[in-house]
């Protein structure tokens, strides 16, 4: 089995990491790509390619893992290249999919979305649709966590949309009241009361949230563009535009950290001395 990832950000490197201790042969493009990446990429022993077209006759199964901006760009360099499976684990909108699969007339195109954090590596629940889906699913052999939703591209997606739009909007509204507790000197102890009534690990995982917020805010942004998109046939969309706006003036107030920072705290700092500085 030869896997080739398109982009090789946090989801693409844990999941190469975990399919090359099964034996799976990995591999990914480095052209473009930062020399951070790439020498994760080295680090990890993952067979390097000088382009995407390249990658392609070189795999078996790709697995799309951009940004929502990027997702048709890549799909668009595969056109013609490519006749195995290709994977579309984007954080993005249905129609967004079967927009890159007017590309993929070769391919056996699988709507695929990762469901909550990367970091539990193999073993993180992928959700799967589309009649080649099952397919994709044989890479359980080999440690994943795949579930098999539907027979129809668009599925997987629209779930994972929506339950996007319900935590990104949660983890917004998290990020102001603790940045609001902060400039208190409350944080802490708004933490330990909210986790009272809400659930034993809701004060380390605020704190992750509170990070990923920031450090990943540009790439939340897109997912809210693509939400909001997703979801525009509705009237009543106060709550997504809503976030759709927190993340994009969280994104305009930060200087992107290079590494993700260990304490939440760090974030708040920083912000408030961005904005004082406005």
């Amino acid at each position: 089995m030869k896997i080739g990832f398109l982009g090789f950000g946090e989801v693409a490197s844990t999941l190469a990491k975990g399919l090359l201790e099964h034996g799976v042969e990995v591999s990914t493009c480095i052209t473009g790509r930062s020399s951070k990446t790439v020498l994760k990429a080295e680090e990890i022993g993952v067979n390097l390619f000088d382009s995407n077209a390249e990658l392609a006759k070189n795999s078996d199964m790709l697995l799309s893992t951009v940004v929502p901006g990027q997702a048709v760009n890549v799909a668009q360099e595969i056109e013609g290249n490519f006749k195995g499976i290709y994977v579309d684990l984007n954080n993005v909108a249905p129609y967004t999919v079967k927009k890159c699969s007017k590309f993929l007339i070769n391919c056996k195109v699988v709507d695929a979305a990762i469901i909550g954090s990367i970091r539990s590596g193999l073993k993180t629940p992928i959700i799967a649709s589309g009649k080649h889906s099952h397919e994709f699913a044989k890479l359980n052999d080999y440690g994943m966590n795949i579930e098999v939703i539907g027979d129809e591209v668009g599925q997987a997606s629209s779930i994972k949309l929506l339950r996007s739009s319900f935590t990104k909007g949660i983890a917004a509204l998290l990020f102001e009241t603790m940045f609001a507790a902060y400039k208190m000197g409350l944080e802490e102890k708004v933490l330990e009361f909210i986790s009272r009534t809400e659930c034993p690990e809701f004060k380390d995982s605020s704190k992750s949230r509170i990070i990923s917020s920031a450090y990943h805010s540009n790439r939340r942004l897109q997912e809210m563009e693509e939400i909001v998109q997703f979801l525009s046939d509705s009237n009543d969309l106060l709550m997504s535009r809503a976030t759709l706006e927190f993340y994009e003036n969280l994104d305009n107030n930060f200087d992107h950290f290079k590494k993700r920072p260990e304490d939440y705290q760090e974030i708040f700092n920083k912000l408030k001395k961005n904005l004082s500085e406005k």
